[in-house]
C-alpha cells in the first residue's frame, strides 16, 4: 500500500476528498482536517505532523492564496521573499519524508476583494524555478483551472473551487500521484 500525504489550504481541502476516492484502496492517504491557511502555518503543521509523514511515498502540497491576501488593505499577508524561503524549506523538509515530493501552484481567482492573479502569478513563478531546481515536481492547477476560470471558480467568493473545478484538481492531482508507482 502507497502512503500518501495531502498538505494545504482550503483549495486542498476542496479536492482532498476526491482524490482519496480516484486513488482507491490501494492508498492510505493521510491530509489534515485543519485549513493549513499560510505557508508559516504550514509549516508548523508539517512540524506538528512530522512522525505520521514518515515514510510518505508521496507528498503533494500547496500554499499560496492566504499568502497574497491583502487582508486589511495595507500589503500582501506574507512577504514575497518570506514565502519563497518559507516554501522551500517545508519543501526540503519534506523531501527527508517521501520518496517524492509535489508542490501545487496557487489557483487564479476571478473576482475576489483581497487576492488578485497578478500577485498570485508572481508568487508562483517566484517559488516554481527554485523548487524545481530541488527536485520537487511541479503540479500546475493554476494553468490548469485557468483556461475555464469562469467554470472552475465559484461566482459566490471567486476563490474556491467549482464542482467543475474540483473534479479537474482532483484527476490531476490522482493522475499525478499515480504516475510515480
Amino acid at each position: 500500500m502507497k502512503k500518501i500525504a495531502l498538505l494545504g489550504d482550503s483549495i486542498r481541502m476542496n479536492y482532498a476528498p476526491e482524490v482519496i476516492r480516484l486513488l482507491g484502496d490501494e492508498y492510505e492517504v493521510i491530509s489534515p482536517e485543519d485549513n493549513c491557511r499560510f505557508c508559516t502555518y504550514l509549516q508548523r503543521m508539517v512540524f506538528d505532523m512530522s512522525n505520521e509523514l514518515d515514510g510518505c511515498d508521496v507528498i503533494h502540497f500547496n500554499s499560496g492564496e492566504w499568502d497574497v491576501s491583502d487582508v486589511v488593505g495595507d500589503g500582501l499577508f506574507t512577504p514575497e521573499d518570506v514565502y519563497v524561503r518559507t516554501v522551500i524549506r517545508i519543501a526540503e523538509f519534506l523531501k527527508t519524508k517521501a520518496k517524492t515530493v509535489i508542490f501545487a501552484t496557487s489557483t487564479p481567482v476571478t473576482t475576489h476583494p483581497q487576492n488578485n492573479n497578478a500577485d498570485i502569478q508572481r508568487y508562483n513563478a517566484a517559488v516554481v524555478p527554485q523548487l524545481r531546481e530541488r527536485g520537487i515536481v511541479i503540479n500546475d492547477l493554476w494553468t490548469l483551472v485557468d483556461e475555464k476560470r469562469e467554470e472552475n471558480i465559484r461566482s459566490d467568493d471567486g476563490i474556491h473551487l467549482t464542482d467543475r473545478g474540483i473534479g479537474l484538481c482532483s484527476r490531476a492531482v490522482a493522475q499525478l500521484i499515480k504516475s510515480f508507482e
